[in-house]
């Protein structure tokens, strides 16, 4: 009688720890589990991304070439391309059709801060820093590898997704050796291509067709350095096709990370 009751207490025991270990194992799959669940998709490894930004008119002669060059640079994976229609040439006798007076202060914020004060059609803007003409491929080029260079400490991860009429931004944490460690975060809706028949004005009679038009551009919120998730509501009735995030520096507005996400189709 004394073996059996010495052997059912080491049973309860046993029992007892092969609990207790199943129980601490729970917790750590799922701890895997939850941080693989909220984890952003480019926690793993996401390449930097350069930003092209191309101010255009409907108005302006000169803009049709370089609205073909940036629908080109629009099919590499490792650019972001976004037109900004401006409104400042509507005078000339033909009301851009796609622009807005928020696109022509955007365009004044990049000259002011990079201190020379050049606003022209058709200017892209390179990663926020540099401006090229934005029919020349050898000087955006040129563009993009000198900014590319500037910020190659400082590159921020980013990701996005669309859910129901929200759209989920996450950003990183600012790099150990970076050079900036606050900004804002940006949302920008836009359609993948547009075309437009001119009736009056320095494109009169033509048909152009635009790219990654902007409808909506969206300030996200500010970061301070340290990881953040925003959450941003989509304008009820705004029709696009596609939506990036980006994030800039606050002062002197370099791209310090950005992502881009196809919409559902319906």
């Amino acid at each position: 009688m004394n073996s059996l009751r010495s052997q059912d207490a080491l049973w309860r025991v046993y029992a007892s720890i092969n609990r207790f270990v199943g129980f601490i194992t729970g917790i750590f799959l799922g701890s895997i589990v939850l941080a693989t669940f909220i984890s952003p998709s480019w926690a793993g490894d996401q390449k930097r991304m350069d930003v092209l930004e191309l101010f255009t008119s409907q108005g302006c002669s000169s803009c049709p070439p370089a609205d073909v060059l940036l629908q080109q640079f629009s099919k590499r994976d490792d650019v972001l391309t976004l037109s900004f229609p401006v409104s400042y040439w509507d005078h000339l006798g033909w009301k851009d059709t796609l622009a807005k007076d928020a696109f022509n202060e955007r365009q004044r914020n990049y000259a002011d801060a990079r201190g020379d004060r050049e606003i022209y059609t058709p200017q892209l803007v390179v990663n926020g820093m540099v401006h090229a003409v934005g029919s020349q491929r050898s000087a955006i080029e040129a563009a993009m590898k000198k900014s590319a260079s500037l910020l190659e400490k400082s590159w921020v991860p980013v990701s996005l997704s669309l859910a129901g009429g929200n759209v989920q931004l996450d950003v990183g944490d600012a790099p150990e050796n970076g050079a900036f460690r606050s900004g804002r975060m940006w949302l920008a809706c836009y359609s993948n291509a547009v075309t437009v028949d001119i009736g009056r004005g320095e494109n009169n009679g033509r048909e152009i067709t635009y790219t990654n038009v902007v409808r909506q551009l969206l300030p996200a919120g500010s970061w301070d350095g340290r990881a953040a998730r925003y959450d941003v509501p989509i304008p009820r009735g705004a029709a696009f096709d596609a939506c990036a995030g980006f994030l800039q520096s606050d002062k002197s507005h370099a791209m310090l990370g950005a992502a881009k996400v196809s919409a559902p189709k319906k």
